[in-house]
């Protein structure tokens, strides 16, 4: 049985291709770099998307909050026992959480309020509440982001925060803690509710919001609906909702990327249609020689796809191990900050590695076999003309 593969027209189209090493090394500088540029585009896109979808996952199914002309209030605990009344719930918690300004540094922490003995809504936090002893009055769990912003201020076992009437809470750091998602636990601090209300002088009375568990999803929306009923001034979030809301946030996001891919496709297909438009006269006499030493049409075009093929699959192998390196080793500098926006924590948010097969396979489709189709047609043109009318 006759190989597919021709080793010796392997060879002599690599050979062609140092021949014209001139051109194909530009070529192959400017596909590389476009398939680069893509390519990272999508790996970020690709994180970023599978690290939101993680996190809206893990969130309450229904939040509840007080909203007074328009802007959110802390919401009365003695709530909770009459959402618990609603047929088709099965649990309802008070919690405590909110933002800390840290104006040293400019920037905003997370903390979160738990008890001992309650059953939490996150299994993150679940986890802390059985390995940690948070419940004393000087102890907490910090998220590695936050770690690494407050030792640049020179903290680094404990953290000062200040009261609203001035006075400084100290508190120890006794754990790290950790989350399926870097965004989860990049600006994190989890303490307990004592501690919470003391730094915020939060009433024992008062809660952030209230989360609601379902016993069946499917009733989450008419639940929603009879909270809403009962009190018509609360905001009710559900889980969908949230989806929703990111994804039209990464959409807006992703216009800046539509954007870039259309400008990254234009400087490709004007590459390709340079490629279309013809082929040199140095090339078109070397392919008339070719015939007229007894090569036929076919073995022409074999050549022509081998030597297409290698330029455009080094090009993309290296714009591709260079995409890899630049997000998931570099963690995208600049080019990750056009959807995750810059703050002193994000740069402490890594970027989680995902094999999207998917991506990889756009990204091929769309170079190499339309460079090698741009190079083949005109190439076949030329072979399927006399030879001596080539050579002339």
């Amino acid at each position: 049985m006759k190989s597919f593969i021709n080793i010796y027209l392997i060879d002599y189209a690599v050979n062609s291709l140092l021949r014209y090493k001139a051109k194909n090394i530009f070529i192959a500088v400017i596909f590389s770099f476009l398939i680069f540029l893509l390519s990272s585009v999508f790996f970020i896109t690709t994180s970023i998307k599978h690290e939101l979808n993680t996190t809206v996952e893990s969130l309450p199914q229904i939040i509840v909050q007080n909203v007074k002309a328009g802007r959110v209030y802390d919401i009365d605990i003695s709530s909770v026992d009459n959402i618990l009344s609603i047929n088709g719930v099965d649990d309802a918690q008070p919690r405590v959480w909110g933002y800390y300004y840290f104006e040293q540094l400019g920037v905003n922490f997370s903390l979160v309020g738990i008890d001992e003995y309650e059953i939490q809504y996150k299994k993150s936090l679940q986890n802390i509440a059985q390995m940690y002893n948070i419940y004393n009055k000087h102890s907490m769990i910090v998220g590695s982001g936050v770690l690494k912003a407050i030792k640049k201020a020179y903290y680094k076992n404990y953290f000062n925060f200040i009261r609203e009437d001035g006075t400084i809470k100290k508190m120890i750091i006794s754990g790290i803690f950790e989350s399926e998602t870097n965004l989860e636990s990049n600006d994190m601090i989890v303490m307990s509710k004592d501690n919470f209300r003391d730094i915020f002088h939060m009433p024992s009375s008062k809660a952030t919001d209230i989360v609601v568990k379902v016993s069946n999803s499917d009733e989450i929306d008419t639940i929603a609906a009879k909270i809403k009923l009962m009190y018509p001034n609360f905001n009710i979030i559900t889980n969908e909702s949230l989806k929703v809301s990111y994804q039209k946030m990464f959409n807006y996001k992703g216009g800046i990327f539509l954007a870039l891919f259309i400008v990254s496709l234009f400087t490709f297909f004007i590459i390709i249609y340079d490629k279309v438009s013809g082929v040199s006269s140095e090339e078109k006499r070397e392919i008339g020689i070719l015939k007229a030493i007894g090569w036929r049409v076919k073995d022409v075009m074999a050549e022509k796809f081998y030597e297409s093929f290698i330029l455009s699959f080094i090009s993309y192998t290296l714009g591709v191990g260079l995409a890899l390196f630049f997000v998931y080793i570099l963690q995208a500098p600049l080019l990750r900050d056009v959807f995750i926006g810059y703050s002193e924590l994000k740069p402490a948010f890594e970027l989680p590695f995902v094999f999207d097969f998917e991506t990889l396979s756009i990204v091929f489709l769309i170079s190499v076999p339309v460079y090698v189709g741009a190079t083949i047609i005109p190439s076949w043109r030329v072979a399927t003309l006399e030879a001596d009318e080539v050579i002339r």
